[in-house]
């Protein structure tokens, strides 16, 4: 009786589990046709996106010949609107202050945060207790609050450059990362630590030679966090940076609008593309440590 009941049982969750992937399997798909739709679209003119949004036929592709000098390869046409993209707005420049500023920003948080959180979970009073509930309530105030303060004080400050936004980034990021580090500090043995001071290690020591190499999980996860946000922002650049020297890729995307509303589809979809593919590379890159370092991060001291 015992063995059918197993069986039962067995049965009811291999039925379950292919629900469950079923319906996993539409949502990756719901999650993923707009990239894919992005995709496609670049490579059309104008005309076809509107008209054709989801056609993946040559024709839509590479109808409209006139355009192109004779001799060139039909294969290229549908390289145009990245021509376009590339002189438009002058992407090499954009995508070198984006990945400046992305760079930058998560070396700082990972570093200073990392830091913060040994600290805090290591040193218990009333300061490190105050310091945690600060960077926990900066995960629940909304940005369109502060946003307005924020331009404010990055003026008077001279933050308006590439390096002064990695200041803002800083403040902005440090509540998540302080707050994950911190759960994976109070799983490590403190034994270790003390082990390492009798060694000879000053603190600075312990923390990068034994600390800081054991928190690589949740640091990979913090850094494909940190990193996913801050290349993809639009709205804090454009209230800190000075647009007129400095553009990172979304405001370079938005500076395609031509005067009288008009917006050219095939750069922007082209421009998309550009910016999106290097952070779905070092997404796949590193999603191995994601569930890893987020599992990590919320164990119980």
């Amino acid at each position: 009786m015992a063995k059918q009941s197993e069986q039962v049982n067995s049965a009811r969750r291999a039925k379950h589990g292919w629900i469950l992937t079923l319906a996993f399997a539409i949502l990756s798909i719901a999650w993923i046709a707009p990239i894919l739709i992005v995709f496609l679209n670049s490579f059309k003119r104008k005309a076809y996106i509107f008209k054709y949004p989801f056609s993946i036929s040559t024709k839509s592709i590479f109808d409209g010949m006139d355009t192109w000098k004779a001799g060139i390869d039909k294969a290229m046409c549908g390289l145009l609107n990245y021509t376009n993209a590339l002189k438009k707005t002058d992407f090499f420049s954009c995508f070198g202050v984006s990945l400046f500023i992305t760079v930058g920003s998560v070396v700082a948080i990972i570093l200073c945060c990392s830091m913060c959180a040994w600290y805090i979970t290591r040193v218990h009073n009333k300061l490190t207790k105050t310091i945690y509930t600060l960077c926990l309530f900066s995960m629940i105030v909304p940005f369109q609050m502060v946003m307005f303060t924020l331009s404010k004080f990055a003026n008077i400050l001279h933050l308006a450059t590439p390096w002064g936004i990695i200041v803002v980034y800083l403040g902005f990021g440090a509540g998540l990362a302080v707050f994950m580090f911190s759960g994976f500090i109070k799983s490590i043995s403190l034994e270790i630590e003390e082990a390492s001071m009798i060694d000879g290690c000053s603190p600075l020591q312990t923390f990068f030679r034994v600390v800081f190499p054991i928190l690589k999980p949740t640091t990979v996860t913090i850094a494909i966090l940190e990193a996913m946000w801050v290349w993809n922002d639009y709205l804090l650049p454009s209230l800190v940076l000075n647009v007129n020297k400095y553009r990172t890729i979304p405001i370079a995307v938005q500076y395609l609008k031509q005067s009288h509303g008009q917006l050219d589809w095939g750069a922007m979809m082209a421009v998309l593309v550009m910016a999106i593919v290097p952070i779905i590379v070092f997404y796949l890159a590193c999603q191995k440590y994601i569930i890893e370092g987020v599992i990590a991060g919320a164990v119980k001291g």
